[in-house]
């Protein structure tokens, strides 16, 4: 079953930056999918075997601050 795992995400201020964290969290073994919104800074990540912790780790080696939306 696929798990999804939101997270809020601070510094982003263009289409850009969305595709940059888009890729970034893509990237991550096990993710399936990643949609990221400017308005809100979110990103939605689906897959399997997901860590948030991890996640939010590539986020901010990108560049941004993340962190578990809730």
């Amino acid at each position: 079953m696929s798990e999804r795992i939101e997270l809020a995400i601070d510094g982003m201020s263009c289409d850009h930056c969305t595709g940059r964290v888009k890729k970034a969290l893509e990237g991550v073994d096990g993710v399936t999918a990643a949609e990221v919104t400017l308005d809100p800074g979110r990103a939605v990540v689906r897959g399997e075997g997901l860590d948030a912790a991890a996640l939010a780790a590539v986020v901010t080696d990108a560049g941004y601050e993340a962190r578990p939306a809730g």
